[in-house]
């Protein structure tokens, strides 16, 4: 399947504007922690392009047109989008593209997350779903885009190409998105106004209006302090300033606060989030030159400075001692006080404890009730006498008088031939025959269950498409490796009187075999040995035994493209999540938790892997 152009993004002023006199659809996007451009609502960019008519250097307030983004603000100067009760900013950008794609028409196509809730996919690929819809194409594949996904249309559905996990998707017809032409209007000044010059009197832009005056008081004190400034860079524009980079800001993020921005989807990667980008010279407007917010917000305090009430903290890491502020760290806060309109006090940011302290040896013990301190898995061979057709039929009975309903594998109806019939040749399996699977009664075309088997891992198991409900004993295509485990005298966070169980697990690199993506290609292993964590209780000790399971079936790892890196065919979590990070939870992925451990029994479960499974 083609894939669309990409939006065309241009920049003036920190604006993008489209070619003269040519037409195009604008939509206005925030780039989350994933770095994913997510796109605001065709309302709210109504409203944003109201606004940037009539001054291109102010403030937009979100919550006067969508009541859920009340805590937004975007400052079209620098770009960005301010969360005012949390301080988080992340930068925005206006995209364009072809009037007839999706946006010109008002289409929108959605996922249906965990929680039941719709999610619009992102512009790219919700005009590439929208061409392959009107070309009447069956399905699509959305692996050029970087997503092992498969739509298929006649469902309504996507499909999980590794986990073959379905979920539903819809199409729905929204306002239009904003069509300019040509270039935009200069800007105004701050802030903006109604069509009669008058300021707007919401409570939000008062807020804004007021808190301006004491940052541009802030910015003046500073500027009497500061040494003369340097000449522009080579090359640069007439009044900029160089800003030398700094070992203040050299690997550290520059915000710590939370941030739960609009509609944005949530994330199953067990693997810890890329770490972010290091800020290395001045900002240029308009581009994401500033590191992204970080999971937590800081709680400490300058001890030399008190923080006013209702003024947002902006924790800064690596500021070393307590001396005055570094030139350069104080020219980027006039930057950030500029973007955000509002007064910020500096704070030290807390740095995530991903490891224990140094452990001798003679203090490493077993895990009491676990036999061994490690595994080995080498790469298990395929059995060659497990036919397809014998598998399929050891799990599913015959069904003589099929119901008039589709088969959610080939789409067709029950009571006709298999939408593999001429795919698949099979002496055996006639296509007309159906079967149900015994424990879950659901129903299927035998050809189609076995083209789902011949399509996996050919290791002796099936699993439901429809409630994933496993027969035999399902196995993973993780490579080989070593995984450890044993006791280390520290406590976890939530778990004072409670020794920890470490767990390192290290793949090298290798060459990928016939169940994986690419066979005869190098795969590559970034981050091992990886450390993971879990309380010595009674839960955490079984969590251990089914995970040490999981580590045998091959199930914990496995080959494909890195959520957080986008690298392909490197060694990847296999959706049972870890938690990597020892004495905070800064990342997500630490303690304290206290549904951790249920939720990974869980998904353990949903693998196959269970302490009533193994008993039975």
């Amino acid at each position: 399947m083609s894939r669309p152009g990409q939006g065309v993004m241009m920049s003036v002023n920190g604006l993008g504007f489209p070619p003269q006199n040519v037409a195009r659809v604008v939509v206005w996007e925030w780039l989350n922690e994933h770095s994913r451009w997510r796109p605001y609502t065709a309302t709210v960019c109504h409203h944003i392009e109201n606004v940037l008519k009539e001054d291109a250097r102010g403030s937009v307030v979100l919550g006067q047109v969508d009541a859920q983004l009340v805590p937004y603000i975007i400052d079209l100067q620098s770009m960005h989008q301010f969360r005012q009760d949390t301080g988080t900013m992340r930068p925005v950008r206006r995209n364009f593209y072809d009037p007839s794609s999706a946006p010109g028409k008002g289409i929108v196509w959605e996922w249906e997350n965990d929680g039941g809730a719709w999610t619009a996919y992102d512009m790219d690929i919700c005009i590439t779903i929208q061409n392959a819809y009107e070309k009447q194409h069956p399905w699509l594949d959305l692996s050029s885009l970087g997503f092992c996904y498969l739509i298929y249309f006649n469902s309504m559905s996507q499909m999980n190409r590794q986990t073959r996990r379905r979920r539903r998707l819809r199409r729905r017809l929204d306002l239009a998105y904003p069509l300019t032409v040509g270039s935009i209007p200069k800007s105004q000044s701050w802030p903006v106004g109604a069509s009669s010059g008058q300021p707007c009197s919401c409570q939000q832009c008062l807020l804004v209006n007021s808190t301006r005056a004491a940052s541009n008081a802030i910015l003046a004190s500073q500027r009497r302090k500061a040494p003369p400034a340097a000449p522009p860079p080579p090359g640069g524009p007439p009044g900029s300033v160089a800003v030398r980079p700094s070992a203040t800001f050299a690997g550290a993020a520059l915000w710590a606060t939370p941030a739960t921005s609009p509609t944005e989807p949530p994330q199953s990667s067990g693997a810890p989030p890329r770490s972010p980008s290091t800020l290395s010279g001045a900002p240029t407007p308009g581009q994401n030159n500033l590191n992204r917010p970080g999971p937590q917000r800081a709680t400490s305090v300058s001890t030399r400075t008190s923080i006013p009430p209702g003024v947002p903290a902006l924790p800064v890491k690596n500021l070393n001692g307590t001396g005055p502020v570094h030139p350069a760290l104080a020219g980027m806060t006039g930057i950030l006080l500029c973007a955000a309109g509002l007064p910020v006090c500096l704070t030290r940011a807390p740095k995530p404890i991903l490891h224990p302290p140094p452990v001798s040896k003679s203090d490493v013990k077993p895990v009491p009730g676990v036999s061994g301190v490690y595994r080995k898995t080498k790469k298990k061979h395929l059995k060659k006498s497990k036919n397809p057709e014998d598998v399929v039929r050891r799990y599913m009975q015959k069904v003589k008088n099929p119901p008039d309903e589709d088969c959610t594998i080939c789409m067709e109806r029950l009571v006709t031939a298999s939408g593999y019939e001429g795919v698949l040749r099979h002496k055996a399996v006639r296509p007309e025959l159906v079967g149900r699977l015994g424990r879950c009664g659901h129903m299927y075309h035998l050809l189609c269950l076995v083209a789902m088997y011949s399509n996996g891992n050919k290791d002796g198991s099936l699993q439901c498409p429809t409630c994933k409900a496993i027969y035999g004993e399902k196995t993973g295509t993780q490579p080989p490796g070593k995984m450890e485990f044993h006791l280390i005298p520290h406590s976890l966070p939530g778990f004072a009187d409670t020794q920890t169980i470490r767990i390192v697990y290290d793949i090298p690199t290798g060459i990928q075999g016939p169940e994986h993506p690419n066979p005869g290609k190098k795969f590559t292993a970034r981050g091992f040995p990886r450390h993971c964590y879990l309380p010595n209780n009674e839960k955490g000790r079984k969590v251990l035994r089914l995970l040490i399971t999981a580590w045998d079936r091959r199930l914990i790892f496995t080959i494909g493209t890195s959520n957080t890196t986008g690298e392909s065919d490197t060694v990847v979590w296999n959706e049972i999540h870890h938690k990597t990070e020892f004495g905070s939870n800064l990342t997500g992925h630490g303690y304290p938790d206290a549904s951790y451990l249920d939720n990974v029994l869980a998904e353990l479960t949903a693998q196959g892997v269970s302490e009533a499974a193994a008993k039975a």
